[in-house]
């Protein structure tokens, strides 16, 4: 149950009609999960600074069970994250950062539980 939030500070015009529902797919790709389990959010017009520049710019935040553990997952996820992003965005690598956070299923709650009894 990936959970990906999207920041930015790009005003709300400038980010792609749809680009919630786009991000959804790319993640469900990307992590080899289901579309219909992929939880996203995504935040526009904030006031960032991203590399000591308040130039536009993006952070990323991937949470995940089980595939975003490891320094090898993550660069392959990074790299496709990125493609993504820049494309989808028009920004620059350097103006995006990506944070990645292996969850553990007891962190999870849904439907009045934590995913271990579900």
């Amino acid at each position: 149950m990936p959970f990906v939030e999207l920041d930015t500070s790009l005003p709300a015009g400038r980010v792609p009609a749809g680009l919630e529902k786009r991000l959804c797919a790319a993640t469900a790709a990307i992590l080899s999960k289901p579309e219909d389990r992929v939880n996203v959010t995504v935040r526009s017009g904030l006031a960032m600074v991203v590399n000591g520049s308040a130039e536009p710019s993006a952070q990323l935040l991937v949470s995940s069970i089980g595939v975003v553990g490891t320094a090898e997952e993550n660069r392959g996820h990074s790299a496709r994250f990125f493609e993504f992003l820049t494309k989808e965005l028009d920004l620059a690598e350097d103006r995006i950062m990506i944070r990645f956070f292996p969850l553990e299923r007891w962190q999870i709650g849904k439907k009045g539980t934590v995913m271990n009894f579900l």
